[in-house]
């Protein structure tokens, strides 16, 4: 068994498990902690708790330390710096006449890195676009293509059903959603009218999915027992 707290980096993003080592870490906390792409700020969103080994991935990293009001300010920031930085890169964009779209950018919390997000119809010749990144900011620069639901969750926005949407409010993981669902919940299959902003089928139709699959299931023993 491993002592575990869930750590979360930004509002509605996938959950991360860290070793909170001999720290007392408490749900609520923000920590600074020890990830792949380097040092990073989240916030603890599942308590200490024991799980097994095939509930984590190994080697687990660690918490280095409970976060502190120094740690705050400069994630602001990164924040205004990122900001700053998305103008230049568009600009940047312009010049190389290269077609695609900013539409994120974000420095890790120790500055180590900063990661341009972007979405285009096929493959970006993006290496003349790094050299001049590089050059201004002096630090490692990374451009990440990602589709059409990650761009939903990044900007946000307000869905069919006149809420938040889903993706960028609380939902951690993108799970399959196929046409079967809409069918099964007797839908229209108007694209328009099961479609999100993203242009992809609703996230919601998954929702209920499981519920129509249990019903079908005892609608079936009903038949199939001739009552």
């Amino acid at each position: 068994m491993y002592t575990v707290v869930g750590v979360r980096f930004k509002k509605a993003g996938k959950i991360y498990y860290f070793d909170p080592g001999e720290l007392e870490v408490q749900q609520g906390d923000s920590v600074i902690v020890e990830t792949a792409r380097g040092v990073e700020f989240g916030n603890v969103v599942v308590g200490k708790r024991s799980v097994t080994e095939k509930d984590v991935v190994l080697p687990l990293k660690s918490v280095l330390r409970i976060a502190e009001e120094q740690d705050r300010i400069q994630v602001e920031i990164n924040k205004s710096d990122a900001k700053e930085a998305f103008g230049i890169c568009q600009e940047k964009i312009r010049e190389h006449s290269l077609i695609m779209k900013l539409v994120d950018v974000e420095y890790t919390f120790d500055r180590n890195k900063i990661i341009f997000y972007f979405t285009a119809e096929g493959r970006v010749d993006f290496r003349e676009l790094v050299k001049d990144l590089a050059a201004v900011f002096r630090t490692r620069i990374e451009l990440r293509q990602i589709g059409v639901r990650d761009e939903a969750k990044l900007l946000g926005g307000i869905g069919p059903c006149g809420r938040v949407l889903c993706c960028s409010s609380w939902l951690g993981d993108f799970d399959p959603v196929s046409i079967r669902m809409a069918k099964d919940q007797n839908l229209s299959l108007n694209p328009a009218k099961i479609s999100g902003l993203c242009g992809r089928l609703m996230c919601c139709l998954k929702f209920e999915s499981d519920a129509y699959d249990e019903e079908n299931i005892k609608e079936s023993l009903f038949l199939y027992k001739g009552y």
